[in-house]
């Protein structure tokens, strides 16, 4: 279960995995797109935060959108963004891809 994290809520990596794998969740990784092509989740779109723009997050087929960057905190900024915009964007991905390589999950490179 996603836990709170101040007013959002964070998925840890094998949480999102499961959501991945079942299509309920589209992953914007907000790294920059050298980090995002150096490494990213499978299936994940980026949209680097210094160039982010809430009204610009869609979702595919009605699925919850995601956050994620290095380890939380950009994430975390950009939800924070998302939400002053009213953006429908509550949930990023707590320990981002430090703990989705410490769970030895797979990466896709390349943007």
């Amino acid at each position: 279960m996603p836990v709170k994290d101040g007013p959002f809520f964070a998925l840890d990596a094998h949480e999102t995995k499961a959501m991945m794998d079942s299509g309920a969740i589209l992953v914007v990784d907000v790294r920059e797109p050298h980090e995002f092509e150096a490494g990213h989740m499978p299936g994940a779109v980026n949209m680097p935060l210094s160039r982010f723009e809430p009204s610009d997050l869609q979702s595919e087929d009605g699925k919850r959108i995601v956050l994620s960057c290095a380890a939380g905190m950009r994430s975390f900024r950009a939800l924070e963004m998302a939400t002053a915009a009213g953006a429908d964007v509550d949930t990023h991905v707590g320990q981002g891809m430090k703990g989705w390589y410490a769970a030895g999950f797979p990466v896709e490179q390349g943007l």
